[in-house]
């Protein structure tokens, strides 16, 4: 039997549990959240982003969707990155410990437990306020054409993630990552990182073994 890398604090995943986050029953309330609403948050909020990028800038159609492609690839570059060494740091303090359970090990420990995987909306509004005057600051003007990218590519790695966790893999091209994601899950920690594309997997080393 293969020794699963301890990420959470159970010794095997536990496909039915859930875990209290909080004594708070208020608090412990905002740590869940359907997946369609901070989906539709992030789709919403690019929708207004690209159209006001078209509506008050130079920018041509082919340069915009350009840029909007470049924030689809952005964002699955940093889900690799927050996943592969945010998510998966070693918890070697008390912090890093709590940080890290709290960000993901509790994700490790209830893998289907589908009112948590993904970040409460409230957290989610925060962080798209900080990804546009981030992505304006840097790029100007073509951050209105970013923007729009990087949260249809935060859009499709919830749905991807949601879907994995929730439904039996299709018989599709999309099968592999349902393949890899349980990969991840299940026998190797370690390999897999990208949950929306296997890109940065094979570019940088970290796609499952073949005997797998």
């Amino acid at each position: 039997m293969t020794t699963l890398k301890k990420i959470g604090r159970l010794d095997r995943p536990d496909n039915h549990g859930s875990a209290q986050m909080f004594k708070n029953p208020i608090l412990e309330k905002l740590t869940r959240t359907h997946i369609s609403i901070p989906i539709t948050l992030w789709l919403v909020t690019g929708g207004i982003s690209l159209y006001w990028g078209f509506k008050t800038t130079d920018i041509s159609l082919y340069a915009g969707f350009g840029v909007l492609i470049l924030g689809i690839l952005g964002f699955t570059l940093l889900e690799y990155l927050m996943h592969r060494y945010i998510y998966h740091m070693i918890p070697d303090t008390p912090i890093k410990d709590k940080i890290q359970y709290n960000m993901h090990g509790v994700h490790h420990d209830y893998p289907k437990d589908k009112d948590r995987l993904t970040l409460p909306p409230f957290i989610t509004l925060v962080y798209a306020v900080i990804f546009y005057y981030l992505f304006t600051f840097l790029m100007g003007d073509y951050g209105l054409f970013f923007l729009p990218g990087f949260m249809i590519g935060y859009a499709a790695y919830l749905g991807v993630h949601y879907m994995v966790h929730a439904y039996q893999p299709p018989r599709n091209f999309f099968r592999v990552l349902w393949v890899n994601h349980s990969i991840h899950h299940y026998k190797d920690p370690d390999a897999a990182f990208g949950v929306s594309s296997p890109l940065w997997d094979y570019i940088l080393g970290t796609m499952p073994k073949k005997s797998y």
